[in-house]
C-alpha cells in the first residue's frame, strides 16, 4: 500500500462524467443539499444536517480529517460547465497490516440511478488498485439498500456475507451489514476480459 502517496497531496481523479475532486466551501450550497435530504441517509450511519453552519463546519472536518490521514471524503463533481457536486465518495478505516481500504458513499435524490455512483466507485477503485496499490477494497451496505448493492456488483465487487447486528450506526442503532468486497487479483482478471 502506497499511502503516503495518497496523503502527500489530495488526489483528484478525473473521469468521463464526473471527477473525484476535493471538498471546498465553495460547494456549501450543493453539500447542504445532499446532508439537508433524510433520504439520502436512509441507508446510512450519518445523521442527517438540516443547518447550513453545521454542514460548513463539517467540511473543514473533511480536510482536517484528510490531514490526519484518517478518512478521505471526495466530492463527485460534474465535468461539464456547471462543476455541481452531486455527490461524496469517501475512504476510511485504512489497514495498513492487510492492506485494505473502506469505501463509501452518496448522491444527491436528483442524481439517483443515473450511474454516477456507478462512475464513481469504478473510478475510486481503479486509483486505489492502480495508484496506491490496495489490495482489498470493501465496503458495507444495509440489507436493504439495494441501490448500493448493484453499484458494487455492477464493479466487480461480491458479497462475501452479512455481520448480524455487528455494529452501531448513528441514527440507526444496531445493525446487520452486508461485507461487499474486491480483491486486486479480482480486479485484474476482470481488465483481462
Amino acid at each position: 500500500m502506497s499511502i503516503d502517496v495518497l496523503f502527500e497531496k489530495f488526489p483528484i481523479i478525473n473521469g468521463d462524467t464526473i471527477s473525484l475532486s476535493k471538498i471546498e466551501t465553495t460547494h456549501l450550497d450543493d453539500v447542504f443539499s445532499i446532508y439537508d435530504n433524510d433520504l439520502v441517509f436512509e441507508y446510512c450511519g450519518i445523521i442527517p444536517k438540516h443547518n447550513k453552519v453545521t454542514v460548513k463546519n463539517m467540511i473543514g472536518h473533511f480536510e482536517r480529517d484528510y490531514n490526519k490521514r484518517s478518512r478521505v471524503k471526495w466530492g463527485i463533481l460534474l465535468n461539464d460547465s456547471s462543476n455541481k457536486l452531486v455527490g461524496i465518495i469517501e475512504a476510511c478505516a485504512f489497514n495498513q497490516k492487510v492492506n485494505m481500504v473502506t469505501i463509501g458513499y452518496f448522491l444527491e435524490q436528483s442524481y439517483w440511478g443515473r450511474g454516477v455512483a456507478s462512475e464513481a466507485v469504478r473510478l475510486l477503485t481503479s486509483y486505489f488498485f492502480e495508484t496506491i496499490n490496495i489490495n482489498r477494497i470493501q465496503a458495507e451496505v444495509m440489507p436493504g439498500n439495494d441501490a448500493s448493492k448493484r453499484v458494487l456488483l455492477k464493479n466487480g465487487f461480491s458479497k462475501e456475507g452479512t455481520l448480524r447486528q455487528a455494529n452501531i450506526w448513528s441514527g440507526k442503532g444496531i445493525v446487520d451489514l452486508e461485507i461487499y468486497a474486491i480483491l486486486k487479483n479480482d480486479y485484474k482478471s476482470k481488465e483481462g476480459t
